[in-house]
């Protein structure tokens, strides 16, 4: 498999490539990369085929979008590239309407962002993350009306309740309007909650999923060193951070030398195993990547060509496996037996 494995995002017509480029790095100074080293991370990506970038406007205070928009005009390759964005957070403190997923700041959001772009449209415009106020009714509508003005191509949402995309796809099939296609979470092998609700949500509603994420932050490609009830080690998780010290748990722990086990079995680097785990996940469609130097990138893309056996993914599965909750506890084997007599019945799908 190589980048230019496409395949289509959810049931739609956009044809991605099985890796995406997140350009959260980009513009960022503590962690990210400076200018020319992500250019040289942008490029290399393009030339290998990846087609699909990912950025938002609240990334670097907008400068992500802004090197992301030179960096496809320097090269012309607009119409070749799918380009994502987000919107939802606050651009002004003080005003409530400049953040949000309403129709008001929906509007002000995609502006800035097609000026910093340097384009006219945006072919997949993610709502960032649910504001826990705005009618999905509301964003349904306001995401198709920018559908038919030819503003966006296609829409998708960003961590958000399984139940909250459920009903925008429900409600948009139900009056033929412009649905969503996707959904951006958080996934890995230490962080599996999605499984639960998430991907069977977009199984059922005909939705890709595009993980953010899916090393951990870092963590997973083994930059750190269990320290007492913290770590040590150079990176995101290092100093302030948005995931403060939650990846630092015993369990994620014992889920790295899981990982590391596997990885010294194959003779490959940690995170090229973590990323091929989780591209062999049922329902992910394209991993996002996010890379601050151009060897990081190009070691995360050869875990296109890693091919895990039974025996490693049951590793890493049972290594990482969600603790029961209910009411998923229930639903077995056994009780499926006890409900149909005796019998087990598989439904459609998973025969």
């Amino acid at each position: 498999m190589d980048l230019t494995a496409y395949r289509t995002l959810g049931r739609s017509g956009l044809v991605v490539s099985p890796h995406a480029l997140g350009t959260m790095t980009f513009g960022t100074p503590r962690w990210g990369s400076p200018d020319e080293v992500s250019e040289a991370i942008f490029n290399a990506y393009t030339d290998a085929g990846g087609n699909f970038i990912d950025t938002a406007d609240v990334y670097a205070g907008g400068r992500s979008e802004e090197l992301v928009g030179g960096y496809i005009a320097s090269r012309s390759l607009r119409d070749r590239l799918v380009l994502a964005t987000k919107f939802t957070f606050n651009a002004q403190p003080g005003n409530p309407n400049a953040g949000g997923n309403g129709r008001k700041n929906m509007h002000r959001a995609l502006e800035g962002s097609l000026k910093r772009l340097r384009t006219d449209y945006i072919d997949l415009y993610w709502m960032h993350a649910w504001d826990l106020v705005t009618p999905v009714e509301e964003v349904l509508q306001s995401l198709g009306d920018l559908v038919r003005a030819g503003k966006i191509r296609y829409f998708g949402f960003s961590d958000m309740p399984a139940w909250y995309a459920t009903k925008a796809a429900t409600l948009a099939a139900a009056h033929a309007l412009p649905g969503p296609i996707a959904m951006q979470v958080e996934y890995s092998l230490v962080e599996r909650s999605i499984e639960r609700e998430h991907v069977h949500a977009a199984r059922e509603c005909g939705l890709g999923i595009t993980p953010w994420s899916p090393l951990a932050a870092g963590f997973l490609a083994g930059k750190y060193e269990q320290d007492g009830s913290g770590a040590t080690g150079q990176g995101r998780l290092s100093g302030s951070n948005p995931f403060g010290n939650s990846k630092f748990t015993d369990r994620n722990w014992g889920v790295l030398n899981a990982l590391r086990t596997v990885a010294t079995s194959l003779d490959r680097p940690l995170a090229q195993v973590a990323l091929a785990w989780a591209a062999a996940q049922p329902g992910i469609t394209s991993l996002i990547l996010g890379a601050s130097k151009l060897e990081q990138l190009h070691d995360n893309l050869a875990s296109l060509e890693l091919h895990l056996t039974p025996e490693h993914l049951r590793t890493l599965d049972e290594s990482s496996a969600l603790d029961p909750a209910f009411p998923y506890g229930i639903f077995s084997p056994a009780v499926n037996r006890s409900i149909f007599g005796g019998a087990t019945v598989k439904g459609w799908g998973q025969i």
